[in-house]
């Protein structure tokens, strides 16, 4: 994983693994890779990951079952989408429009880019 300097480490970890677990990686009380596991596939400090693991238990999308190790927690996947449907829509998409005001591209130029990705 290439990380980039926009967000911590930890959070873009975070943010993979709800990646995975949106495309169906791990589903509902599936079991992650472990704290070390996932830090020596991702190349980063341990205590790095378990930041990230941290903070993905406080949102309530994973949970550790001691001794066992962490688990996704039922609905995760529901709940990151709406997450991620909510920051889209209040951040990024006003972003988008006021960039397709200024380049003049109008919704007929998405709506076919979007076609082309079929």
């Amino acid at each position: 994983m290439t990380f980039t300097n926009d967000k911590a480490i930890y959070m873009q970890m975070a943010d993979r693994l709800c990646d995975e677990i949106i495309a169906g990686t791990y589903g509902d009380d599936a079991r992650i890779p472990s704290v070390r596991e996932y830090a020596v596939l991702l190349q980063v400090n341990t205590n790095t990951a378990m930041k990230a693991y941290e903070q993905l238990s406080r949102d309530e999308i994973i949970y550790n079952r001691r001794g066992l190790g962490y688990f996704v927690t039922p609905g995760a996947k529901e709940k990151i989408m709406v997450s991620r449907r909510r920051e889209f829509l209040e951040q990024q998409l006003p972003e988008m429009f006021r960039n397709m005001k200024l380049l003049g591209i109008d919704i007929k130029d998405v709506e076919d880019a979007w076609k082309k990705q079929d």
